[in-house]
């Protein structure tokens, strides 16, 4: 029976999650195994219950059947991922060649801008990878208007430069 809260003819059929069922438990006991470091039966025990939990919470709050989460893995996607570990490291260098400078030419700015964004898991996504940057500080999002804290002035205007706002409003182009 349907829930009243989406009409029938807006769900997929039961059963056809599958394919995302084992990606993500598949991605969740990876995560398990990488964290705890333990292959001790009781662990992995453990492991597999939690794994099997976050499986039946994500049916019973129909996570699989909206398109809010349906960011697919593409080519797109893995270059993003490969560009935002780039500027992560170069954001690293940047920050301990100013933490480490004799003068600490630290100038923290608060920058604001609109971004391109339209969907909310891009904004979240551009929100984390602009917090992820060493440096940089997502404050606030306000419908498409972003905050941002910056260690140095040019670590402002490249956050208000756009780059990482036209890549990530990238990701969902088909």
């Amino acid at each position: 029976m349907p829930s009243e809260s989406q009409p029938p003819g807006n769900r997929p059929p039961s059963g056809s999650h599958a394919g995302s069922d084992l990606v993500l438990a598949i991605l969740l006991a990876a995560a398990w195994l990488l964290w705890s470091g333990f292959l001790k039966p009781v662990i992995l025990m453990f492991g597999a219950l939690s794994v099997a939990l976050v499986l039946i919470t994500a049916h019973r709050m129909h996570f699989f059947d909206t398109d809010f989460f349906a960011l697919r893995l593409t080519s797109r996607l893995v270059r993003f991922w490969l560009w935002l570990g780039r500027e992560i490291v170069r954001s690293s260098l940047d920050v301990t060649r100013v933490v480490l400078h004799p003068r600490l030419p630290i100038k923290p700015t608060v920058v604001e801008f609109d971004a391109h964004c339209e969907h909310p898991v891009d904004q979240t996504i551009l929100g984390n990878s602009i917090t992820l940057t060493p440096g940089t500080l997502t404050l606030s999002i306000d419908d498409k208007r972003f905050t941002v804290h910056a260690l140095t002035e040019e670590g402002a205007r490249d956050i208000a430069g756009g780059e990482m706002d036209r890549r990530v409003s990238g990701l969902r182009k088909s």
